[in-house]
């Protein structure tokens, strides 16, 4: 796409869409921060901030908090894609969900929206584990979850977003779903192991029952709405559908993707889970 053209990346200050605006930067490409605190502001709640953040654009980067997944997702993205393309914007990627059956419905969405389309297709980050919900009990050294020896292809946000800035820049992955995963399948306590061997630490895993969870959660003040999207990813997104490899980042990169131990290591040396760093959420 021609250098001088403005992308819009919803969710912006996220966990990828950081990662991407970043990235947008040392393309020397016009960037727009989709956001609450952005200029001009962008939220999902409000549709009336969708107008002036559409202004100009000539591509999106589509990620919605805080999940593909909950009511009125899908509404929210058919509306989106519609008033876009009205707007004149040409390209639409889309952050989406492995294995869910409403991120698939928004992929088609897009897919439909009568413009040039890419689908990212992902699950499990990486960075959930220090960026995310999942950091202060792994500074507090007891990591309790809903989940047994379930596999996931835990993918690196630094992979998907090289990903989605190729795909927002060039031409070639027009029309591409490009399934992202990691290199190996994990269970959640192969990566508390492999966080505690990074940091030298000793980590312990705790398999619990979904109920005690959802009141671990309500107990710390967590909204129900919170409650039930994690209760989805772990009793029904996590139950064996996505323990498979795939090769979206190599097809979309031509490299592989980065292992979580690399991840841990790196991460464990800036001191985050031993509480000694600022994190970014």
């Amino acid at each position: 796409m021609a250098q001088t053209n403005r992308i819009l990346v919803v969710g912006g200050t996220g966990k990828t869409g950081r990662r991407v605006v970043e990235r947008l930067h040392t393309h020397n490409l016009q960037v727009r921060v989709g956001s609450r605190s952005g200029s001009p502001p962008f939220d999902w709640k409000d549709r009336a901030t969708w107008a002036s953040a559409l202004q100009g654009v000539d591509a999106i980067y589509i990620t919605y908090q805080p999940d593909l997944a909950v009511p009125g997702a899908v509404d929210d993205i058919q509306a989106f894609t519609v008033q876009a393309v009205s707007a004149g914007v040409r390209r639409l990627v889309l952050l989406s969900g492995r294995g869910e059956d409403e991120a698939q419905q928004c992929e088609q969405t897009v897919q439909q929206a009568g413009a040039e389309w890419v689908i990212v297709r992902a699950s499990w980050f990486n960075q959930n584990f220090d960026e995310g919900y999942l950091s202060e009990p792994i500074i507090a050294g007891e990591i309790a979850l809903p989940v047994g020896d379930v596999q996931e292809a835990f993918i690196d946000a630094d992979d998907i977003a090289d990903v989605v800035t190729a795909a927002l820049t060039e031409n070639r992955h027009v029309g591409q779903v490009y399934e992202v995963t990691g290199p190996r399948l994990m269970t959640f306590r192969d990566v508390v192991a492999e966080i505690a061997s990074a940091t030298g630490r000793d980590l312990q895993f705790v398999q619990i029952t979904p109920d005690q969870y959802t009141g671990f959660m309500r107990a710390e003040g967590i909204p129900e709405d919170d409650v039930w999207l994690v209760n989805y990813l772990f009793t029904t997104v996590l139950d064996g559908r996505n323990a498979s490899l795939t090769d979206g980042v190599q097809r979309a990169l031509g490299r592989a993707p980065r292992d979580f131990a690399d991840y841990a290591r790196e991460t464990a040396a800036r001191g985050v889970w031993n509480g000694t760093a600022a994190q970014r959420v």
